[in-house]
């Protein structure tokens, strides 16, 4: 499964710039509002070292990572639920992601442009807390009336759905983003039907200066971070500008620039990390001579419906599984050494994948 995940923020915070970086793309960067119009896409390459490790030990030809596409979504402004900026159009493209990663400008900088006249981060946070709030309100209040016609003719479902529309609608007008409203395990797939944009996880990417990560106090990103806590969302702290720089770099080159700036990881790393965690991602690993293949799949998913990510035959002609923790393979460095070892386990319908599984499936279609 691709993961895709949107860009979102007001114009001039250094969305589009990020995106460049992230996914080597070409997007639109300039110092004036709304460069962007339709959704740019760019594709990158998850990063696993554990993809290595098994193609030195299988001494397979080829890495194939799995890929996450960015979607850099041209900025919101206030008004955007009316169509202010061609708000609209650039709410409805954020209905089409898993994840939306909101940067958030934490940096002065009198040459480029802020579209509220200061730097001001939950302001700038609020705003499109705000616009996609409004969205929500409109979808359902075009829903309540479809709905409560049918109701009244009795329908029992489209009586409960009428309920819980008007429960929505009550909770997003108390300023509740759709994601912090509590409902039960049954009401989920009605309320996933809306498509709300507040319901989906969202990630902070607070762009900051390079001041900032060299330890300088910077009290925009204080007060994002607090913000965020409270929220229990992620904030990564990075800086567009540096990402960009480091797009042509090597490996080597690249660990040097993040050491010397005191990261671990680069933002793209950090970002993927974050919306795994979120969405609940994990990756199994197929090995063989020819390549290293990464899946993603959802925690929990058992192991037909994991072949099923490879080809619909797989899952339809399901018999078994050979399934090797990463942990063996990395113990016993080959798939006979771990058949030698005991350590091939034989799986069948019920098994759960678990992250960093090494899968053979046996199908007969």
């Amino acid at each position: 499964m691709a993961l895709k995940c949107g860009m979102v923020g007001l114009p001039n915070v250094g969305k589009s710039m990020l995106f460049n970086a992230l996914s080597n793309g070409n997007a639109a960067s300039a110092n004036f509002p709304f460069c962007t119009i339709e959704p740019n896409i760019g594709v990158a390459a998850v990063p696993d070292n554990r993809m290595e490790l098994l193609a030195s030990w299988a001494q397979s030809k080829q890495i194939v990572p799995t890929y996450i596409e960015f979607l850099d979504i041209a900025g919101l402004v206030k008004g955007a639920h009316e169509g202010e900026g061609l708000g609209n159009k650039f709410l409805s493209h954020i209905r089409e992601v898993d994840a939306i990663v909101h940067v958030i400008r934490c940096f002065e900088d009198d040459n480029i442009i802020h579209v509220a006249g200061s730097i001001d981060p939950i302001f700038d946070k609020e705003i499109i807390d705000h616009e996609m709030r409004c969205k929500d309100v409109d979808t359902l209040t075009k829903r309540v009336v479809k709905v409560e016609k049918l109701a009244k003719n009795g329908d029992l479902l489209q009586q409960q759905e009428y309920s819980l529309l008007k429960y929505y609608l009550t909770e997003l007008a108390k300023g509740k983003q759709a994601r912090q409203i509590e409902i039960d395990h049954a009401q989920q797939a009605i309320v996933a039907s809306w498509q709300l944009l507040t319901a989906k996880p969202v990630i902070y990417f607070a762009n900051v200066d390079e001041a900032t990560l060299l330890g300088k106090a910077n009290p925009h990103l204080i007060d994002l971070q607090e913000a965020a806590s409270k929220e229990q969302i992620d904030v990564i702290v990075g800086c567009a500008a540096l990402e960009a720089q480091m797009n042509d770099l090597t490996k080597d080159e690249k660990q040097f620039f993040l050491a010397a700036y005191g990261l671990e990881a680069a933002g793209l790393e950090q970002l993927i990390r974050s919306a795994y965690a979120i969405l609940t991602l994990i990756t199994y690993f197929t090995v063989g001579p020819q390549e290293v293949r990464a899946w993603t799949i959802t925690k929990g998913t058992k192991a037909p419906q994991a072949a099923g990510v490879i080809h619909t035959d797989f899952q339809r002609g399901f018999i078994k599984a050979e399934v090797i923790s990463f942990e063996d393979y990395q113990s016993f460095k080959s798939e006979t050494g771990c058949r030698e070892a005991g350590k091939v386990r034989i799986e069948g319908k019920e098994y759960v994948v678990q992250d960093g599984d090494v899968m053979l499936f046996r199908f007969n279609v």
